[in-house]
């Protein structure tokens, strides 16, 4: 079996493979086991057992599975545990972009975008995030949703098109395209303002609103958004049984 890496020392192996549509691969040593919504499998070893159930990733009970499914993501968890020997269990991104692995502990935790969660280790929670101040949490028309990621383990996370980080000094602000935002430290505040001024309203931005982050810590902001791709094909696709040339 080709070689894994290691995530930080956390002994779950995995390795990235291929540029334009990546797909994750973790190694299990027997009896080890990773976590991942319902519907993310691409391929397993036949030593891989799956067991799908509505709690996982810490979030257990009725109101976890509200959570999830508020979220974006499923009803349902699988849980892929290497049984006898070791076994490859692989997951593929959905859109071109990049596949980032992030340490998770009690100092650090993250908000990720509705759709940016691919799997994690056992120890690893997943639930949205309900924000203090209105707005935060839906928008835009359709919806702007975060979910949070703590516990302790290592989770991977799916970003869209190229990645680019920025960390934020304390007090520093980034004004950034709901779309566009990824992934964050929790230690970076989120506000949303509405995009000021008639002609930019309706002329400069496809959004009503911004995501205000405020540092302290870590963005990572992805270039490709799923409206922006949409609109980008929909010349191409059927429309009314026409094809627009």
């Amino acid at each position: 079996m080709p070689d894994f890496a290691d995530v930080e020392g956390s002994g779950v192996a995995h390795r990235v493979l291929g540029t334009t549509m990546p797909v994750l691969e973790v190694a299990l040593e027997s009896g080890q086991n990773v976590i991942s919504q319902g519907g993310e499998l691409s391929w397993m070893t036949a030593t891989i057992q799956m067991s799908t159930s509505t709690s996982g990733a810490g979030s257990s009970g009725v109101m976890g599975v509200f959570k999830r499914a508020v979220a974006g993501g499923t009803l349902f968890m699988t849980d892929f545990t290497a049984v006898g020997s070791r076994g490859v269990v692989a997951f593929a991104t959905k859109m071109p972009g990049h596949i980032k692995a992030i340490a998770v502990d009690s100092t650090r935790e993250y908000m990720v975008s509705r759709h940016g969660f691919m799997a994690a280790t056992p120890g690893v929670s997943l639930d949205m995030a309900f924000q203090q101040k209105l707005g935060t949490g839906i928008f835009s028309g359709n919806g702007f949703v975060l979910q949070r990621i703590s516990g302790s383990g290592t989770a991977w996370i799916e970003l869209s098109g190229e990645l680019v980080t920025y960390d934020l000094a304390p007090g520093e602000v980034m004004m950034v395209h709901p779309g566009h935002v990824g992934l964050f430290e929790a230690s970076v505040s989120l506000d949303i303002e509405r995009v000021k001024g008639i002609k930019n309203i309706l002329f400069g931005a496809d959004t009503l609103f911004l995501a205000k982050l405020t540092g302290p810590g870590k963005v990572y902001l992805q270039t490709l958004t799923l409206p922006g791709l949409a609109h980008a094909i929909s010349p191409y696709l059927p429309n009314g049984g026409r094809t627009d040339n």
